[in-house]
């Protein structure tokens, strides 16, 4: 299963301006609002990888998938990794996901794919 996801990044600097931290936490953990170091470029990223993550499995953002099922983080060598919650992985019967996210100009651009065991 394969997702993708853009966002201008000018809609998450408005919602920065209208909500502050707390619009942040309706769709980010705190570890990725602390990771981001209040770039917009990277929080733009976050929203599209998790778009393109619910996109994958089909069902977008909704009862079946929220913002908070999954945590974005980075590995040892600086790549994003999607960490999904146990509750998700079970109910999709995730055994992989990759993910990429970039940034050019004006845009974020996430890419999603997932594995499943069925």
């Amino acid at each position: 299963m394969i997702g993708i996801d853009i966002i201008k990044i000018s809609r998450i600097d408005s919602l920065i301006e209208r909500f502050g931290k707390r619009g942040l936490r309706r769709f980010l953990s705190e570890n990725e609002i602390d990771n981001s170091r209040g770039k917009t470029s990277r929080i733009a990223g976050y929203w599209s990888v998790k778009e393109a993550i619910s996109k994958a499995l089909g069902v977008g953002i909704g009862a079946n998938f929220s913002f908070h099922d999954v945590e974005i983080a980075k590995d040892s060598l600086g790549r994003p990794v999607a960490i999904l919650n146990e509750k998700v992985k079970e109910r999709f019967n995730i055994s992989d996901i990759a993910i990429s996210i970039t940034h050019d100009g004006e845009y974020a651009v996430a890419v999603a794919t997932i594995t499943s065991t069925s």
